[in-house]
């Protein structure tokens, strides 16, 4: 196992920048700030390199730590507003002149935004966890609950009796669930 020196933050940089930009940038739309927090993300990263066990990829520690830049920039903008209903009310030159925000029940809130960046690292992690499966295993997993194909047709297209289906998906389940596990341990 490497050690935490041999990092190269140039390379760190170059190898993890533009997927943690495109990963800001679903969750911000906005290129500028997306930079700043993925510049904010490395200069974080590279501060507390000493932290970083290997336990997880690189990429993955790189990205929890941009969730939660994305998540403070959200809280932070959520305690702008004084009153607890002014988003309800339309405001112009930053006054509350009454008028109601149709559309106001469809905003997102903190805990929506929290929850979609949770599920979206959760997905990340058990991408990371489903590449390590044997390729077969992968393949019955990915046919039984990502394409929904019923059982009749993945036995027939992995040529293996539906006994034999069900303990791939059971030892399957137990791999991915004990990697996981070991992800959210740290």
């Amino acid at each position: 196992m490497p050690s935490n020196t041999q990092i190269d933050s140039g390379k760190m940089v170059d190898d993890h920048s533009d997927y943690l930009l495109s990963f800001a940038m679903s969750k911000l739309q906005d290129v500028d700030l997306a930079k700043d927090l993925v510049q904010d993300t490395f200069v974080s990263a590279l501060v507390k390199i000493d932290t970083f066990e290997h336990r997880s990829k690189l990429r993955t520690w790189l990205t929890s730590i941009l969730n939660r830049k994305i998540i403070d920039h959200w809280r932070k903008a959520e305690t702008r507003y004084t009153d607890p209903a002014s988003h309800f009310f339309s405001q112009e030159d930053g006054k509350d002149n009454g008028h109601w925000l149709e559309n106001s029940g469809n905003q997102k809130t903190l805990e929506t935004i929290e929850d979609l960046i949770s599920k979206d690292e959760t997905y990340q992690e058990l991408g990371d966890c489903l590449e390590k499966l044997p390729e077969r295993w992968r393949g019955v997993v990915a046919a039984k609950y990502l394409k929904e194909s019923d059982s009749e047709n993945i036995c027939q297209d992995f040529d293996i009796t539906a006994s034999n289906l069900w303990v791939i998906i059971h030892r399957a389940k137990l791999v991915l669930r004990d990697c996981l596990k070991s992800k959210w341990e740290l």
